[in-house]
């Protein structure tokens, strides 16, 4: 295995979010919950590990800073998040800037924001001490009150194109 091809795979999905990304969102948002951590990478008081499974906990009336596995489980995670909100949870999310995917389409493009980030993430994990920048281009996924207060999907798509759609520079 390559050093790149631990980012696609999805046998090892425990990668850090940058405390200073981290820190900067949380300036803006005040997370309360972080559902796909470990208690050696949890960013809040409150979360939920692989054993709880974040995906079965009720998220409503947290603000959610979601870090999600990288693999074939992103999808899942992305409709969660998409539903908690509906349900009054603010979840902000770090993933891939997949716009290629049925998920995007389907959930992204109704968010209240998406960040584009300009240059790649460098994530750590236990295995690696060096941060390794993602081979992918990342993004910030915002679901919340424009998503709960009834923008329809052209709206969203317009709205998109015009105003809430961002490239944050983030640089290590």
């Amino acid at each position: 295995m390559s050093k790149m091809d631990v980012h696609y795979s999805s046998k090892d999905m425990e990668w850090e979010t940058p405390r200073e990304l981290f820190d900067t969102l949380n300036d803006e948002f005040g997370f309360t919950l972080d559902p796909c951590a470990t208690s050696q990478n949890a960013k809040c008081n409150k979360f939920f590990t692989i054993e709880d499974n974040g995906l079965h906990k009720d998220w409503s009336k947290d603000v959610v800073f979601m870090n999600p596995p990288y693999g074939k489980e992103i999808p899942r995670w992305v409709e969660k998040a998409y539903n908690e909100a509906l349900c009054g949870a603010t979840v902000v999310c770090l993933i891939p800037a997949r716009t290629d995917t049925s998920y995007w389409h389907k959930y992204i493009m109704l968010a209240d924001e998406i960040r584009f980030i300009s240059g790649r993430v460098k994530f750590t994990n236990p295995t690696h001490r060096k941060p390794m920048a993602a081979p992918f281009p990342s993004c910030i996924v915002v679901f919340g009150e424009r998503m709960r207060n009834g923008l329809t999907s052209k709206e969203c798509v317009k709205c998109r194109s015009i105003k809430y759609v961002m490239v944050i520079d983030y640089v290590t």
